[in-house]
């Protein structure tokens, strides 16, 4: 059986996707794409790289994503997808870099310093 893979990082969170021929059938870590994100009305986005590339309900969807809040693996599995469509038909590239579906965003949280309340927040000035 035919199958492309793709990572996607964003931020701490990592997602594998795997995609198979199929009729548009979305699992993520087990579970159905609507039941993870349940609620999350954000979550749709990550299917953005299927409408792209006018793919929507022709590819069943197996995703694991470890790490992270909500928003970086929403990130992470769009990465994924548009990954792994462009090993499907390097054609779609054209269509997913103007998107920017091919970038990864690499802002990652600044770690603290010492003598810092945060990474960059200084104890109050104190004239006297």
């Amino acid at each position: 059986m035919e199958q492309y893979y793709g990572t996607g990082r964003r931020k701490t969170a990592v997602a594998r996707v795997f995609l198979r021929p199929g009729e548009g059938k979305i699992t993520v870590n087990g579970k159905d794409f609507q039941e993870y994100f349940r609620g999350i009305i954000r979550a749709v986005s990550a299917l953005e790289p299927f409408k792209v590339v006018d793919m929507m309900g022709k590819f069943d969807a197996y995703i694991t994503v470890k790490g992270g809040g909500t928003t970086g693996q929403i990130d992470a599995i769009k990465l994924g997808i548009a990954r792994a469509l462009e090993k499907y038909n390097p054609e779609f590239r054209k269509k997913l870099k103007p998107a920017g579906l091919l970038t990864r965003d690499a802002r990652v949280v600044e770690r603290k310093k010492y003598g810092k309340h945060k990474a960059r927040r200084a104890p109050q000035y104190s004239k006297r």
